[in-house]
């Protein structure tokens, strides 16, 4: 089976003297990831696609994290503030598999958030430690790819150091047999 094309957003704002991120929690009646805290984002649709064009799954993995992101918490962001960090295809014998694109997006004032009491039933600001550790507590329930994450940037205090480290990322792509795998920045994203 092939994985459906999908992205998804790590919105990190500069809380006191940390980070925070939004988690969002999906309802336990979906059948993927239902009762999961996970970061805004979603299957990338066909009008996502610049005129139609299938071959651009980077640029429609851009306009679909930027349309969920609004759809699901209320937020409007801007594509030129998005950083790809990394790329998950969910591995093969699953019956739902996605190849995802994982952005990052500093946010200064996101404004309310407003989840639609359907897909999305609540949300969270905490720093990524807080999220670890309430995982790890068996507090809220992470997806993998999630919890690695969170790991990634559990370290930085500020968007600035968050800023400058995102600027020498890796793409770092799972599993390796992708064929999205690489193991350096894409040119001009």
């Amino acid at each position: 089976m092939e994985p459906t094309p999908a992205s998804t957003v790590v919105l990190v704002r500069q809380a006191q003297d940390d980070l925070e991120i939004l988690l969002l929690l999906r309802n336990t009646k979906l059948a993927f990831n239902g009762g999961h805290w996970v970061f805004p984002g979603g299957k990338i649709d066909r009008e996502d696609y610049p005129d139609g064009d299938c071959r651009q799954e980077y640029r429609a993995a851009i306009n679909a994290v930027v349309r969920e992101t609004r759809e699901e918490a209320g937020i409007d962001i801007n594509a030129t503030d998005l950083v790809h960090v990394a790329h998950w295809t969910t591995p093969d014998g699953y019956s739902r598999r996605y190849s995802t694109w994982f952005f990052i997006c500093p946010v200064c004032d996101p404004g309310e958030i407003v989840v639609d009491d359907e897909e999305i039933l609540d949300y969270r600001w905490m720093t990524p430690r807080m999220a670890l550790h309430a995982s790890t507590a068996g507090e809220l329930k992470l997806p993998e790819p999630t919890f690695q994450t969170l790991r990634d940037i559990a370290d930085y205090r500020t968007l600035e150091e968050l800023s400058r480290a995102l600027r020498d990322v890796r793409i770092r792509v799972f599993p390796r047999q992708s064929p999205f795998y690489r193991s350096e920045t894409i040119p001009g994203a």
